[in-house]
Parts: C-alpha cells; sequence; structure tokens
C-alpha cells in the first residue's frame, strides 16, 4: 500500500465535506466543511488543505445511481474533480463510487449517539471519510490506486 495523506471530497451543491487520512493510509480523519462558492473559491481552500497535510492523492466521491447510472449530481461531481486537478497540480485526483455514503453517515453518527438535528454539521465529513475507507480498501485488495483518474481540463470551464 503506497504511503501518504489522502483527502476525501464528498461534493454537493451546497457544502463539500473534507476528510484526510493519516501518513500511513490508516486511519480517516474529518478535516471540515467547505460552502460552495459561485467563484470556486470553495477549491482554492480545499487546494490549501491539500497543500497543507501534502496528500498524495484527493478521492472526489462520484454519486452513482444504485445500478451504476450516472446522473446531474454525477455530472457536477467530476466537473469539481477537473477544477480540483487544476487547483493541485502535480496531486493525483480520482473519482470513487460513493453510492450510499451519505445513508452510512446519517448511520454512523446515529450509531455514536449524535441527535438528528445536529447531523448538518458534520454529515458531509463523515461522508467523505466513508468515500476515503471504500478508497483504502480498495487499495488494500487490489494492490492498485484507486478510482479513475481525473485528468486536468483543456479549457477552463465557466460554469457549475
Amino acid at each position: 500500500m503506497r504511503r501518504g495523506v489522502r483527502i476525501g471530497v464528498d461534493v454537493g451543491t451546497v457544502r463539500v465535506g473534507v476528510a484526510r487520512t493519516d501518513p500511513e493510509g490508516i486511519l480517516s480523519i474529518p478535516v471540515r466543511t467547505l460552502r460552495r462558492a459561485d467563484d470556486w473559491s470553495d477549491v482554492e481552500e480545499l487546494a490549501t488543505i491539500v497543500a497543507q497535510y501534502d496528500a498524495i492523492e484527493v478521492l472526489v466521491g462520484l454519486p452513482r445511481h444504485l445500478k451504476g447510472g450516472e446522473g446531474v449530481s454525477a455530472k457536477g461531481a467530476r466537473r469539481y474533480a477537473r477544477r480540483v486537478k487544476v487547483a493541485c497540480p502535480g496531486v493525483r485526483v480520482a473519482m470513487v463510487d460513493e453510492r450510499l455514503s451519505s445513508t452510512q453517515a446519517h448511520q454512523r453518527l446515529r450509531a455514536r449517539g449524535v441527535p438528528e438535528t445536529d447531523h448538518r454539521g458534520v454529515i458531509d465529513q463523515v461522508a467523505a471519510q466513508i468515500i476515503i475507507e471504500h478508497a483504502l480498501d480498495t487499495e488494500r485488495i487490489s494492490g492498485r490506486a484507486p478510482g479513475e483518474p481525473v485528468d486536468a481540463p483543456e479549457s477552463e470551464e465557466t460554469g457549475r
């Protein structure tokens, strides 16, 4: 297994959950929740986090339908990942399947005794942790870096 910090990202239309691993890739740790911004400044905040932890990769959740198809949310996550790739040159950015991560995050918080009314502030970070955990499990089993690598776009996109 590769050594180095990974950053997990759960992209929503309003918030972006961010989590990270320890340098050994064993533990997932919540970092913070970013507010989405029309000027994409949230991507710059994420790039600062990536640099702060000297991360080797960013794992962006890809919200697929239960049958595996992709919809509007997946398109938005892919666009976000391409922006991250531009903002973090030299860092691997990959899309990883995140089906049911939000459901699992709510279950995890309930199991810890966190009231439903308190989920909003941390749910995205917990979903990002789950994205990382699934990716690390995949890497341990396969021996390969997880997910679908993202290439930087040839031209900067302007919309979301």
